[in-house]
């Protein structure tokens, strides 16, 4: 029996992640993380949980990575610190990965191979073939799993597009030739399952780039995702071809353009970049910066220059900024913040709102129909998605001419398993998310989160008071300090009211009462919990101190 089995990425964009298993052997594919949601106060990002990958742990070959994204490598490291397995990924991919894992002290301990379109590899009763997708990183692939009970195709995130800057188109001929062999079950993408109609081509970009920046008379600053090398391709040539030097600013991009020079997947002519340093002597009109911070992020280079904190790049009156990136749902505030404050500055922001500046790496649903008919599946499984997308899919499955017993909608943590019989959910393993947060990992759980929520909403109350120990008389206090709850110079009376009620607690205290002070401390949250909520309707977090002696 076959079974697979998703610990993350269905139910939720990211945490990417699936098991395929057949007696004693079983891989993994991908390891993704999430960023954190909005009740996550402190939390640098999310993986999944790793438990049952650790029952698993002496029949597990090895983890395949389909492409280069954080939500599909990014929880890498973490897996490798509990598992030392060996890991497979694509020239690139793997380029990625080793400064991931040079940054963790796991590149000497993890063994990598290389894995292309043009060979299989096998683990135990599984062949894997590859097969190249377009997406919005280069080198993707998808995966067609052969296996005792029929072929799986995982397609990875992709799209079909027919133009590329690079070459690497999804190879639609290949998936073909398995849906003509027979192919036992689809898994597909479904992030865009929402988007009519087919994504746009990179051809469509190239039109939009060249027409803004004909009409830019100062510098140009291009803010991307890192890992879009086929996109920091396109404006290089754009730039050769206009005479243009080329700056590269940012840790992560500046990377992921040497791993891809390296590979031979980037070139930059001889004599057309730029060093950050070298800004101030190019003319304003001959250079374009590819920077990082498209999302907002605060501390990146995009940042940093539209808060004036940049060093060697000062925005002033004749800038255009470019973001040629989606807005991704969470970040618009801080990406409106940025937009804003280049406006301020005097230079010109083009954004995806108000030009077509950026093209998805994920299909849209006249692609995901085609690649239901290409590979002509028995079953079909909807992969990568919230929930809704997931449904969405079945329905276009459907559509498709999939019978509907055929389509199997699962979430996080169910066992689908296939055997000769057919496919079906039977069953679940333990799933979750672990929280990252600093060098904390697993360390945050629901009650971390919801004292921070309360702290965050309702500020925090601390109570300072000695007692002697000898005649049970307050020598010290009551003290209090608030943060984050109540500004003292006009609301102070709470404060003087809040002492009141403490001594009233104590009054009423007897002096040879056993455990006074612990029992003090107790009626003193009750009380206070109780008098700020009617008071103020606000419920801060009481810490009392309260000593003998």
């Amino acid at each position: 029996m076959l079974k697979i089995i998703p610990l993350g990425g269905l139910g939720e964009i990211g945490l990417n992640m699936m098991v395929f298993e057949y007696k004693d052997t079983a891989f993994i594919v991908d390891s993704g993380l999430m960023f954190p949601e909005d009740y996550m106060l402190g939390v640098d990002y999310v993986i999944p949980d790793f438990s049952y990958l650790k029952q698993k742990k002496s029949i597990l070959a090895g983890i395949v990575l389909t492409h280069a994204h954080e939500d599909h490598i990014g929880a890498l490291p973490y897996l490798l610190k509990n598992i030392n397995l060996p890991v497979f990924g694509t020239p690139f991919t793997l380029g990625i990965i080793k400064h991931k894992l040079h940054e963790h002290g796991l590149l000497a301990s993890t063994s990598l191979y290389e894995i292309s379109p043009e060979k299989n590899l096998r683990f135990g009763p599984f062949e894997l073939e590859f097969i190249r997708v377009s997406h919005s990183v280069i080198d993707g692939v998808g995966i067609a799993v052969k296996t005792p009970v029929g072929t799986i195709i995982h397609t990875g995130d992709f799209k079909i597009s027919h133009t590329s800057t690079n070459g690497m188109l999804t190879d639609v001929n290949k998936f073909a030739l398995f849906g003509e062999r027979g192919v036992l079950a689809l898994l597909s993408d479904s992030t865009n399952v929402e988007k009519e109609g087919y994504t746009l081509s990179s051809k469509k970009i190239s039109e939009t780039l060249l027409k803004v920046t004909a009409e830019c008379t100062g510098r140009i600053i291009i803010a991307l995702f890192a890992s879009n090398v086929a996109r920091i391709q396109q404006i290089i040539n754009l730039a050769t071809s206009k005479g243009k030097k080329i700056v590269i600013n940012g840790r992560s991009i500046e990377n992921s353009v040497n791993v891809a020079k390296e590979l031979g997947y980037l070139t930059i002519p001889q004599g057309m970049g730029a060093n950050i340093n070298e800004v101030k002597n190019i003319p304003d009109n001959e250079i374009v910066i590819i920077t990082t911070g498209s999302q907002g992020e605060p501390m990146s280079s995009l940042a940093r220059m539209s808060a004036g904190s940049h060093k060697q790049i000062k925005i002033k009156k004749g800038d255009t900024v470019i973001l040629s990136s989606k807005f991704i749902p969470g970040n618009e505030k801080a990406i409106a913040k940025i937009i804003n404050n280049f406006y301020r500055l005097g230079a010109d922001v083009i954004y995806e709102k108000i030009s077509a500046i950026h093209i998805s790496g994920h299909a849209f649903r006249e692609e995901l129909k085609l690649m239901i008919s290409l590979t002509k599946p028995e079953y079909f499984i909807p992969i990568h998605g919230e929930f809704r997308h997931l449904v969405l899919h079945s329905r276009l499955a459907k559509e498709a001419g999939i019978p509907e017993n055929n389509i199997i909608l699962a979430e996080d943590g169910q066992i689908i398993e296939f055997d000769e019989t057919g496919g079906r959910i039977n069953g679940t393993v333990h799933t979750g998310r672990t929280l990252i947060d600093g060098k904390g990992v697993g360390d945050i759980g629901r009650s971390v989160l919801k004292e921070r929520r309360i702290l965050s909403e309702d500020g925090i109350v601390t109570v300072e008071m000695a007692f002697d120990e000898e005649t049970g008389i307050i020598i010290y206090g009551p003290e209090i300090i608030s943060k984050g709850f109540v500004f003292k110079n006009i609301t102070g009376h709470i404060i003087e009211d809040a002492k009141c009620v403490i001594l009233e607690i104590v009054d009423e205290m007897d002096a040879e009462t056993p455990n006074r002070v612990d029992a003090i401390k107790s009626r003193v949250k009750s009380a206070l919990r109780q008098y700020f909520y009617f008071a103020i309707k606000r419920r801060p977090v009481i810490l009392p101190f309260i000593i003998e002696v």
